[in-house]
């Protein structure tokens, strides 16, 4: 006879893939008839849009959009002009167990961008793309607590109260944003390059509203009427809400902002105070402590009981936290630097490795700075760096991690090049995780055979090393407390070294 189990159902998320997908894209372009030939390229400035997430059967597909402007000098002399260009792509990523009721997360990053000179009215660009994706599908997980009427068959139970972490949410809100910026640009400016850096500063849980507030620093190249290049800064602030019912304001959110679109003024408009169109995707993940009755263990006193079990992953957080570096760089240049312009960071691939129980986190950052040498000639610099990051983690867990470059980056003339110091902050969650078995069904067979005078109804016996006193009762057919009674022992109380009266069950 099957018995009837109380049962736990949990409805979370499993994250199914966790990947950086790196990959280069190429596109040929025709220099527009307004603009004069080319004769050296300086730079690309770029920003990289998602468009697009898709979720199937196994399969995650992300796309977007990398909107590059190319500085150049023209062949006809002058001052530095530019193009703009639009590369898409599209990136997939298998995860094994997503549906196309799953969710995907995604932040596309820029890594660099380059272009050369097919001839005077034609380049190659070349754009490198780091593509985080995250895969979170939706789960029903069902962990047995007990026996129903467990005293009707004798049956005894070992049950542990557990806790584990889980994702009980993955929210998106799409939203769009307004304002107007002040570039400072007088009659005959010029704006060459605009990016814009979004980031979620702070984040918590009302009742079931998600409240988060940011902003979008935007950062823009600019050429006054004089001929003069500077950047200019603005920071757009912004504040949203987002539903999630049930999650409990003791949870934890994480919530990553990511840029769709960015509308302003024509590059190479002349602008004052301009109107800067905002088109965001927040991606918010919440997680929860949950406590978990599981029944490790059943018998009867009575019946021969057939089980099965089966495991459950159980998570911990071990470290959730935001560990700032600082770096600071020397870029060592042919020439003698009069001024630097302007400079940029750009985040690659995040790669782990072990050194015993502690996590070494290493980020890739690509610095690229613009300055005049001393012939007052525009030149560009870039230069790969890697900063590292050690935490404690267990090896039996796993962590994830993303970075920021919060704050300005400081790029000033140095002997030999350009020093440029910035803060890159490691956003970490180390989550140890360890299989639980637990019974997943149960059924009575034989039952117990009764002493008849041939077996005698008391045993003496010993404590094995490690074993426990549920232990010794199970093998027997009794109880705890017939032994505990029997031995007048401390409830919970197993001695060793010493001969135990097991009683059986008549």
């Amino acid at each position: 006879m099957e018995l009837e189990l109380k049962r736990d159902a949990i409805h979370c998320f499993e994250t199914v893939a966790d990947v950086t997908i790196c990959q280069e894209e190429t596109q040929e372009a025709i220099v527009p008839d307004a603009c004069p030939d080319i004769l050296r390229i300086v730079e690309v400035c770029g920003q990289a849009c998602l468009t697009g997430k898709q979720a199937r059967e196994g399969m995650a597909t992300v796309s977007g959009m990398v909107r590059a402007s190319v500085l150049y000098l023209p062949e006809t002399g002058g001052c530095l002009r530019h193009m703009e260009l639009s590369v898409p792509f599209t990136c997939q990523v298998e995860a094994p167990g997503l549906t196309s009721q799953g969710t995907i997360l995604a932040d596309p990053r820029l890594r660099w961008a380059e272009a050369r000179v097919l001839n005077p009215r034609k380049i190659l660009l070349r754009v490198d793309l780091a593509v985080e994706i995250r895969a979170c599908q939706p789960c029903e997980r069902t962990i047995c607590q007990g026996v129903e009427a467990a005293e009707e068959h004798g049956i005894r139970q070992l049950q542990e109260e557990q806790t584990t972490d889980q994702i009980v949410a993955v929210q998106e809100k799409p939203f769009t944003f307004t304002d107007g910026v002040d570039l400072g640009l007088s009659e005959g400016g010029e704006l060459l390059s605009l990016r814009g850096e979004p980031s979620c500063e702070e984040s918590r849980l009302i009742g079931s509203k998600l409240i988060f507030k940011g902003s979008v620093e935007l950062h823009a190249l600019l050429r006054d009427a004089d001929g003069t290049l500077r950047t200019a800064r603005e920071s757009m602030p912004f504040s949203q809400i987002i539903e999630v019912p049930g999650a409990g304001e003791d949870a934890e959110c994480e919530v990553r902002v990511v840029l769709t679109d960015l509308n302003a003024p024509a590059i190479g408009t002349t602008v004052g105070s301009a109107e800067v169109t905002l088109e965001l995707l927040a991606q918010a993940v919440v997680r929860s402590q949950r406590p978990v009755t599981m029944l490790q263990d059943i018998y009867s006193t009575g019946w021969m009981l057939e089980v099965q079990t089966e495991e459950h992953t159980m998570r911990q957080v071990v470290d959730q936290s935001i560990r700032p570096q600082s770096v600071r760089e020397i870029l060592e240049t042919t020439t003698l630097v009069r001024n630097a312009i302007d400079g940029w960071l750009s985040l690659g691939e995040i790669r782990q490795s072990r050194e015993g129980d502690q996590m070494i986190l290493s980020a890739e950052v690509l610095i690229t700075a613009l300055y005049l040498d001393d012939g007052e000639e525009l030149q560009s610099i870039q230069r790969t760096v890697q900063t590292d990051c050690r935490l404690d983690c267990p090896v039996q867990a796993v962590c994830q991690c993303w970075c920021t470059a919060p704050g300005e980056l400081a790029v000033v003339p140095a002997a030999g090049g350009l020093e440029v110091r910035f803060t890159l902050e490691f956003h970490c969650l180390c989550l140890a995780e360890r299989r639980q078995a637990a019974i997943s069904s149960a059924r009575l067979g034989e039952e117990r055979a009764k002493p008849d005078g041939t077996q005698p109804s008391v045993v003496l016996r010993m404590a094995a090393p490690g074993e426990r006193l549920w232990d010794i009762a199970k093998a027997y057919g009794t109880t705890t407390e017939e032994i505990t009674q029997a031995n007048e022992l401390e409830e919970g109380c197993l001695p060793t070294g010493r001969m135990l009266l097991i009683p059986r069950v008549r």
